[in-house]
């Protein structure tokens, strides 16, 4: 699952710090982490993390399962305007913005449906072994 966040009011380099915490944790130890963070992105973030985890509600994800898988933070619009300095010139001001994708996966799902779809290739044969005392008996063999 994936949600999006555009243009908020922060840094990217600020706001990276707070993503790189909670990347490859299961989606209740990055609230906690979150909740706990003394951070100004760390509640943006949380709140994308919810609309991440309603998203897979949504899709029938059972949401013990989810990890975030990624979180990339990337520069959006930079809004530009000016401080007046001496002798009548200007400097600019860069306010710069961020556009946040945060990404869920469901680890132990995986793991089922590999395992279905191995159990569905392997087709069961029946081989007959001869022991010494020639009694025979039928062994069931998964390739």
């Amino acid at each position: 699952m994936k949600a999006f966040l555009k243009n908020y009011r922060q840094s990217p380099r600020k706001v990276r710090l707070v993503a790189d915490l909670i990347k490859g944790k299961r989606v209740s130890e990055a609230f906690t982490q979150l909740k706990n963070l003394p951070k100004r992105a760390a509640l943006p973030i949380e709140k994308l993390l919810a609309s991440a985890v309603a998203n897979a509600k949504v899709s029938g994800i059972v949401t013990e399962d989810l990890y975030v898988a990624n979180v990339t933070v990337n520069e959006g619009i930079v809004m530009k305007r000016s401080m007046p300095r001496a002798r009548g010139s200007a400097s600019r001001i860069n306010k710069r913005t961020s556009h946040i994708m945060l990404t869920l996966i469901e680890k132990n799902a995986e793991k089922k449906v590999k395992k279905a779809e191995k159990a569905e290739k392997a087709p069961t044969e029946k081989k007959v072994v001869a022991k010494k005392s020639k009694v025979v008996k039928k062994v069931e063999v998964k390739a």
